[in-house]
């Protein structure tokens, strides 16, 4: 169990996103206090959890954010753009939220003795990697925009954070998936993960989309495992360290439509998007103490 108690202050940026808003959830069942900043652009009203307090605004907007970073402990910074084909269309929109918003919220941590700043960064990075499994070592190769963005934005809070003093770790998430990942208002969301769209076309009646040949393959992490890992690495000693949030094991998309006992189609891929995810991540056992527990077909319903 967690050793916080109800003084503990966070705040979750993008805390009404997905994964933002099961870290929230999390953190305040673990007795803390949470303030939640969002725009609403991209997150949901009803991923809200009434027991924070809920900001509705940018964190493009520096003035409006700085004053909330007060007195609080830990940062969780998950709003972005998690928009991976939109960043192609819309490039400059999508810095300056997933870089320029980062920014800002270094900047508003400043001199405010914060213990930790834990960004949630992104395995696009690695593009489609020679090292299976991938550790945090690999090559970059960013395949878009959006990728770009976030491997920049989690160099800026390494960075920034050493010299600004504010203690850093950046999350490297592969494929999450879970509750609320799939919002119909924003259905190229990178974490609307594959499981997601399933699940919502098989909800729908219409046939499971498979784009391309469909062994493209994926290594997924549950939302629940991602928010424990957040606040494991919040309460950690380490600081300036990356780390690879994945299970350690891969599916292909035929695999997982056939799961679901559905009717699928395939349509043309996309382009920007890795062949294959595959996280190593013993580093984040050996050093934050943490072991993935949802095994996906324990979390498939079909």
């Amino acid at each position: 169990m967690s050793k916080t108690n109800k003084k503990t202050k966070a705040i979750v940026t993008g805390g009404a996103g997905f994964i933002g808003s099961h870290i929230v959830d999390y953190l305040i069942s673990e007795g803390m206090e949470v303030i939640i900043i969002d725009n609403l652009s991209t997150g949901r009203e009803q991923n809200i959890n009434p027991k924070a307090k809920f900001v509705q605004e940018d964190v493009v907007n520096f003035k409006k954010i700085e004053p909330l970073f007060k007195d609080v402990n830990f940062v969780f910074h998950t709003a972005a753009l998690p928009r991976i084909q939109p960043s192609f269309d819309e490039p400059i929109e999508h810095e300056n939220v997933n870089v320029m918003g980062t920014i800002n919220c270094l900047l508003a941590c400043r001199n405010k003795k914060i213990k930790k700043f834990v960004f949630s960064a992104s395995s696009a990075c690695y593009g489609t990697p020679d090292e299976l499994p991938t550790t945090e070592k690999a090559e970059i190769r960013c395949l878009s925009p959006y990728a770009l963005q976030k491997y920049a934005a989690e160099q800026y809070a390494l960075m920034l954070g050493e010299r600004y003093g504010i203690p850093a770790i950046s999350l490297r998430y592969f494929n999450v998936y879970g509750p609320r990942s799939f919002s119909p208002k924003n259905p190229f969301n990178a974490y609307s993960s594959v499981i997601g769209i399933f699940e919502n076309q098989k909800k729908e009646g219409k046939p499971l989309t498979i784009t391309g040949d469909g062994e493209q393959s994926r290594d997924f992490i549950h939302v629940f495992d991602v928010a424990r890992v957040n606040l494991l690495a919040a309460e950690s000693q380490r600081q300036y360290e990356i780390y690879n949030i994945g299970f350690g094991k891969t599916y292909t998309v035929n695999q997982i439509a056939k799961m679901f006992n559905s009717k699928y189609v395939y349509i043309p891929e996309r382009k920007g998007e890795a062949r294959i995810t595959w996280a190593n991540p013993e580093k984040a056992k050996k050093e934050l103490n943490w072991v993935p527990s949802e095994k996906l077909e324990n979390n498939i319903i079909d």
